[in-house]
């Protein structure tokens, strides 16, 4: 038994305004509006890791960069001045950047797992419990606002799939997610398992100095191959105009291009695909054979568009260096896997890029007024809040565009809404159906022809639900929501104000 010199220490309460859960790119841009557009509200932010960044923390894979345009990646208040596609390491330097020249860092409480959220509608207070990770300390905070940045997938647990004779393997095995850069692969035979971002990443990052590099896939990903620079932004600053212009210019245009590319997947999927072949051959050859092991068998943008600057993966398979497998794996053995139709691949590495476990909320459990939550209960408003749940907004991005651009949306509408809450003298707003939603279809979160990568589709009956109105949904379309999220009148029926 503990004694009692060696029980966690309880720190009194700290109250706040607002708590932000989470110190990545949601969390920090988040951080940014609050001050910005609702200067008298006191914050904090709880981040479990001991420093800032969240994924771009997490993946320490060889090669770890966006698969998004860092012109719209990045925020719209910070100019970003690389190349499009930008390293993990330059986006910690950006996001450094932020936190230092608004003095964000001050608010930042690091190394703080949040372990219970629960909301008295007594006292229209959230009361966050977190332990601090350098000493044990459960520490309570309460808030009259909770701001849900913590992301959408596990940090600590990726998913692997339970590969029959994993055991037996005797060469070395790591979900990517898990990557330790001491390794060293040098002269290695590398088997990567999954075909989606993660792989397009690390696969041409391993083939540099590995022996050979093997990539088994279910079935193919679509590539869009480009350069890694934006001809427009390079020729403005070849005449001088100035980086916040140039920052405004390029990510209109590239939402603009991004708005047709999109349009354009609906109403002619094959016409694009033959426009991103002919990129690939660009720099494969036009000899670049597709068949079987790169042509999908869903729709372009039904799953992630894997972007690969200067078609670098191609590059390495039109090499040599690279090989594809297009199958699934009957077993592990001691040297590596066999496939279902009875290929052996050897390897000394086996990397999983098998993608995320979704985690709803951090996995944090909530209670509302003594009742525990059940995400999956709840009906979503615009995916970001949800009925039955007061003062609490949860950043959830797009995949078909930036992740950061619905930061930038929801952060606008928070404020909006906290001011408008002090102006009516409110201290609790939640949304409820209106008489007129009564009889509205209630569905999952996303319609799999919509969008449908595995972590959501395995996750779906974790996540909250959907109605068949806009209001009602994440429609994953920001060139729709950036004009009807700012349009929203949040004095509408669907929102109830008390306290």
């Amino acid at each position: 038994m503990a004694t009692a010199a060696a029980q966690p220490k309880i720190d009194p309460a700290t109250h706040v305004d607002v708590l932000i859960a989470g110190a990545g790119i949601s969390g920090i841009g988040s951080a940014y509006h609050l001050q910005q557009q609702c200067p008298g509200k006191s914050y904090i932010i709880l981040e479990m890791k001991d420093t800032f960044g969240g994924t771009w923390e997490t993946h320490k894979y060889p090669g770890v960069r966006s698969d998004s345009d860092l012109y719209t990646f990045g925020y719209r208040f910070k100019p970003w001045v690389g190349p499009p596609i930008a390293s993990g390491e330059a986006i910690l330097e950006y996001m450094g950047g932020v936190i230092e020249e608004n003095h964000i860092g001050e608010h930042i409480r690091y190394g703080h797992r949040i372990t219970r959220c629960s909301w008295s509608s007594g006292n229209n207070l959230w009361t966050v419990e977190a332990t601090r990770r350098s000493d044990g300390a459960r520490l309570t905070f309460t808030c009259n606002f909770l701001w849900m940045c913590q992301g959408y997938y596990d940090h600590e647990k990726p998913y692997i799939p339970d590969w029959a004779g994993i055991g037996r393997y005797k060469g070395r095995f790591i979900h990517a997610q898990q990557w330790d850069p001491g390794i060293d692969y040098t002269g290695k035979r590398i088997l990567v398992i999954g075909s989606g971002a993660t792989a397009a990443t690390v696969i041409p990052a391993f083939a540099g100095k590995a022996a050979h590099v093997t990539m088994l896939q279910r079935s193919p990903t679509y590539f869009y191959c480009a350069e890694n620079r934006n001809e427009l932004a390079d020729r403005l600053r070849e005449v001088g105009i100035d980086e916040p212009t140039i920052h405004r210019v390029v990510r209109a245009q590239i939402l603009h291009d991004q708005q047709v590319l999109t349009r354009r997947c609906l109403e002619e999927p094959e016409t694009v695909f033959e426009e991103l072949k002919a990129l690939v051959r660009q720099y494969a050859g036009e000899d670049f054979q597709f068949e079987p092991h790169f042509t999908p068998k869903y729709r372009v943008w039904q799953q992630r568009l894997a972007f690969c600057p200067e078609g670098d993966i191609f590059k390495a398979a039109a090499q040599g260096k690279v090989s594809v497998v297009t199958d699934t794996i009957d077993t592990f053995t001691e040297k590596g896997v066999r496939t279902s139709s009875g290929q052996e691949i050897e390897a000394d590495i086996i990397v999983a890029a098998t993608g995320f476990r979704l985690s709803v909320m951090g996995d944090i459990p909530f209670e509302v007024d003594g009742k525990p939550l059940d995400w999956h209960e709840t009906i979503t408003y615009r995916g970001m809040m949800f009925t039955g749940v007061p003062n609490l907004l949860w950043v959830f991005g797009y995949f078909r565009a930036s992740w950061t651009l619905r930061v930038d949306i929801v952060g606008d509408f928070v404020c909006k809404l906290l001011n408008h809450m002090d102006a009516i003298g409110a201290k609790r707003v939640e949304v409820a159906l209106r008489e007129e939603d009564r009889d509205m279809k209630i569905l999952p979160w996303i319609e799999q022809d919509n969008f449908s990568p595995g972590y959501l589709m395995r996750g779906l009956d974790e996540l909250p639900r959907r109605g068949d109105k806009p209001e009602w949904r994440h429609n994953q379309d920001y060139w729709i929501e950036r004009e009807d999220i700012p349009a929203t009148d949040i004095d509408g029926p669907e929102f109830l104000y008390g306290g």
